[in-house]
């Protein structure tokens, strides 16, 4: 289906920039025809274009066919599916409010929901493991959260206790559950004495560790308890008494799908073919990232104009290319920040995300009582802040309502950039 949507909207795209003016080339330069633009290779042309022209309407017909294949296929699997039990459903919120629901991981939450109601036998007297592998700020947390919030799980297990990376240094506080970070849930009325443990890791954990821990679970994990662990390395996988969950992010067609409804909700893209062509090239700049889909189709919704959202696509292309000349070959993906980042340059001054992280829905993004400015302000705003500064990038509206902060100073050239001087010159003129 995302497939589908993204080569029709792509087709209408470019027959669109195609018969009319590019309006927000006017915006930056950096709008000229470039490699480095696939938006503006990806063109519907006749003559010397002809090859390109026949590989788009190759991709055109390729997804059609699937489309038709799927649809004669549809007969024979509702046939097959009317004699398998009925699967819980939650059809409004999670299909048509994409604004309040977990977007695109049906298969993930499933796996995860057969693992925790399911009566498995422990392997020699151990609570099964299930991990959950997956890049940071993918969503892993999101589909925990929404697992541990469902009525079935919190019948099925009279308490459910959550532990991070600091908390299993102390092995004995995880094997007695004593001192957890959160305690979930607590049915004081259930019989049962199964306990979920979840351990969510930011960081790596040896084997050894993690066998002692294990093992002094069995002894105060009741029979039927489970453990989920959460982490970015794959080594957690080995741990686990069943297969792991691996969480990736978005294809490029479902994450345009995403984009676009959050940004144009009912309203119809073939109404505003330029605003669509605008969107489709910014999902692409964005790379899947989850925080900059969310920031964006809000701040383009308020602004729906086809001025503010060329603005808004020069600003992402200049923050894209700002970082390649600063890191050069060596340069990581400007969307996770792994170490330093430039977002934006003012004058002879640049604005620099140090690090990020995230706080709690019941903790004040703000405890240090430091000015605490919004992204918004900071990329769009008159707001000129000196020094070191908080950024409130954005709060999640899914459980756990996390609010993502990013820690943020203002450099000049010559400051903790004095490696890369030349290409911030560079970058300055």
């Amino acid at each position: 289906m995302y497939r589908g949507h993204h080569t029709l909207d792509t087709y209408r795209c470019r027959a669109h920039k195609d018969q009319a003016p590019d309006h927000h080339e006017a915006v930056s330069l950096s709008f000229r025809s470039s490699i480095f633009n696939p938006a503006k290779r990806f063109r519907f042309h006749s003559g010397s274009s002809s090859s390109s022209s026949s590989s788009e309407q190759e991709q055109v017909n390729e997804a059609l066919g699937c489309l038709q294949i799927a649809i004669r296929d549809t007969t024979e699997l509702v046939v097959f599916l009317s004699g398998c039990p009925r699967l819980y459903r939650q059809p409004y919120n999670m299909y048509l409010i994409v604004d309040k629901c977990m977007f695109g991981r049906q298969m993930e939450m499933e796996w995860i929901m057969n693992f925790l109601l399911q009566e498995d036998a422990p392997v020699a007297g151990y609570p099964c493991v299930l991990p959950i592998i997956g890049p940071g700020k993918v969503g892993k947390t999101t589909m925990i959260e929404e697992a541990c919030n469902d009525d079935r799980v919190r019948n099925r297990f009279s308490k459910i206790v959550c532990f991070s990376q600091d908390s299993i240094k102390d092995k004995r506080r995880i094997a007695t559950l004593s001192d957890c970070d959160v305690i979930k849930h607590y049915n004081r009325a259930s019989k049962a004495q199964r306990i979920l443990v979840v351990i969510e890791l930011t960081g790596e954990i040896d084997e050894g560790t993690w066998r002692e821990l294990y093992s002094n679970c069995r002894q105060h994990l009741g029979n039927g308890s489970k453990i989920i662990v959460a982490s970015r390395s794959d080594t957690i996988a080995r741990f686990g008494t069943t297969q792991a969950v691996r969480v990736q992010f978005f294809t490029q067609e479902a994450y345009w799908y995403f984009f676009k409804v959050r940004t144009f909700g009912s309203i119809n893209t073939e109404d505003y073919p330029n605003l669509a062509s605008i969107a489709m090239e910014m999902a692409r700049e964005l790379d899947g990232c989850f925080f900059s889909a969310h920031f964006y189709s809000r701040l383009l919704k308020a602004n729906f104009n086809a001025h503010f959202w060329s603005m808004a696509l020069a600003m992402i292309k200049e923050f894209k290319r700002m970082n390649l000349f600063i890191f050069g070959s060596h340069s990581v993906d400007p969307w996770q920040v792994v170490e330093p980042v430039c977002i934006k340059k003012t004058s002879s001054q640049y604005l620099v995300i140090l690090d990020d992280y995230q706080t709690g829905s019941a903790q004040n993004p703000d405890q240090s009582g430091a000015a605490m400015l919004s992204i918004q302000e900071v990329l769009f705003g008159r707001v000129r802040p000196r020094g070191k500064f908080k950024v409130l990038a954005w709060r999640s509206h899914l459980p756990p309502h996390y609010s993502y902060m990013l820690n943020c100073e203002v450099w000049r050239p010559q400051q903790g950039m004095v490696s890369t001087k030349k290409r911030i010159q560079d970058i300055a003129s």
